[in-house]
């Protein structure tokens, strides 16, 4: 991913906070002749403090007759994407606009790639245990959790059967996120401005104007 140093984030707390809250990735593996991908819910199973090349195991799972788990290349890494919210950002908004014009259109976003070897399970011992932490996590703030166990057991055996497992052993961390802080913190503030004033209800602009507007306060108290 092209990261340049103002877009960086380095910061490990910070990406696994990100990750964790999108719940989910997209799965890149390379099947020979082309890209394939699948978006699938996932857990990051990690170090406190990650050591040089080991940020620990990404786990989820797709259908079985995805034949992605097939198709992925031996000794070909794979990649997942984990997205965060974006938003269109208008030349207009900036307050160089009126000095000088020399502005363009831009998109801002959050973004975190994680790289590794992809191992792909069968076992059905492992897929119990997956489902079941995936299942806890998005069910425990509700006020009746559903369970895995709730369920007919021969129920369960049988869906556990239509899935495969997947390990994405991580190697490699890329984190960006992309709020036109190469910009002056005048045009940053009209960009925050012409976000909310034309996101309405749309969660990905209102999202991005209050990590700028954050990022603005961050600076100011600085």
């Amino acid at each position: 991913m092209y990261v340049p140093r103002h877009f960086a984030v380095t910061d490990f707390a910070r990406i696994t906070e990100f990750v964790d809250a999108a719940r989910s990735a997209t799965l890149v593996t390379f099947d020979g002749s082309k890209p394939v991908a699948t978006l699938l819910p996932v857990i990051w199973d990690r170090p406190d403090v990650p050591a040089d090349g080991a940020y620990g195991h990404l786990l989820g799972h797709i259908a079985i007759a995805n034949d992605q788990w097939q198709t992925a290349q031996p000794g070909a890494q794979a990649l997942a994407i984990v997205t965060g919210p974006q938003a269109y950002i208008s030349p207009s908004w900036y307050e160089s606009k009126a000095r000088h014009g020399r502005v363009v259109p831009t998109w801002n976003y959050e973004v975190v790639h994680l790289t590794g070897d992809v191992t792909f399970h069968r076992d059905p011992e492992w897929l119990r245990d997956l489902v079941t932490r995936l299942t806890r996590r998005h069910e425990s703030e509700r006020g009746r959790p559903w369970a895995v166990s709730d369920a007919p057991p021969e129920y369960i055996d049988g869906q556990l059967r239509a899935i495969v497992g997947v390990e994405l052993a991580i190697s490699s961390v890329e984190a960006k996120q992309k709020l036109s802080q190469n910009r002056s913190e005048q045009d940053r503030a009209g960009v925050v401005a012409g976000l909310r004033a034309e996101a309405g209800d749309a969660p990905g602009p209102a999202a991005i104007a209050d990590l700028m507007a954050a990022q603005l306060a961050d600076a100011g108290d600085g």
